[in-house]
């Protein structure tokens, strides 16, 4: 583990290379401006901001170049962890969202306190993980949320397993679910579904084409009854 004395971002795993971390270091800011258009992403970081209490603690997983989802919770005034196996993601996010703390770490490897956040948010950081590995991490990912705590999850919805294809100009392998067994990995993780939106979105890149988008919100419920409003 060091901390990059450019940007004072923590960086733990450093010789580890997933294949997310090739395409993202290649992508950089260009993955941002291709989706910076999405009102369902906003739509879903609006729904978080009207639940979330004051001052929570929020662990964004593949936080990017830390906007739009880290930017507008650390601008709420909410304590942000974004984890991103990019480097370059790491180090852009730590520039423009210097009031949130990035770690470049492949999530699978890095601890979480079981509670310990109140709310966890997934946008699109699933979609190059084997299906027991989603399943896995949402499971890990319900457990660090505290009672009450919610779940903002963004995924491509398509029934494919280790398809290789080309992202903004990258090769790729993708694994996905169907939507409604995307919602049903929510739920097997012990968590209750409230919303669920399916949009299509295309990119503003020349090589992105319109692709399917399902975002999904959930909550752990409190055993004392007091989970908030829906």
């Amino acid at each position: 583990m060091r901390r990059n004395r450019e940007t004072g971002c923590v960086v733990v795993d450093e010789e580890r290379r997933p294949p997310a971390a090739v395409v993202f270091d290649a992508l950089g800011s260009e993955y941002e401006k291709a989706f910076a258009s999405s009102e369902a992403h906003r739509a879903s970081l609006r729904w978080l901001l009207e639940r979330l209490p004051p001052g929570s603690r929020v662990l964004d997983v593949g936080s990017g170049t830390g906007r739009p989802t880290a930017a507008a919770l650390a601008g709420a005034g909410h304590r942000v962890l974004g984890v991103d196996v990019s480097p370059v993601m790491v180090e852009i996010a730590s520039r423009q969202v210097p009031e949130a703390e990035f770690v470049c770490a492949d999530i699978h490897g890095m601890p979480l306190e079981d509670g310990s956040f109140d709310a966890v948010c997934v946008y699109f950081a699933l979609l190059q993980m084997s299906r027991a590995e989603q399943a896995g991490l949402v499971q890990r990912l319900a457990r660090a949320l505290r009672p009450g705590g919610l779940l903002a999850l963004a995924t491509v919805p398509l029934d494919v397993e280790s398809f290789d294809g080309v992202f903004m100009g990258q090769d790729v392998r993708v694994t996905s679910f169907a939507a409604q067994d995307v919602v049903a990995v929510v739920r097997a993780a012990g968590l209750t579904v409230l919303s669920q939106e399916s949009v299509m979105f295309t990119p503003t890149h020349p090589e992105a084409r319109p692709e399917p988008h399902l975002f999904v919100h959930a909550r752990r419920e409190d055993p004392a009854g007091d989970a908030g409003t829906d």
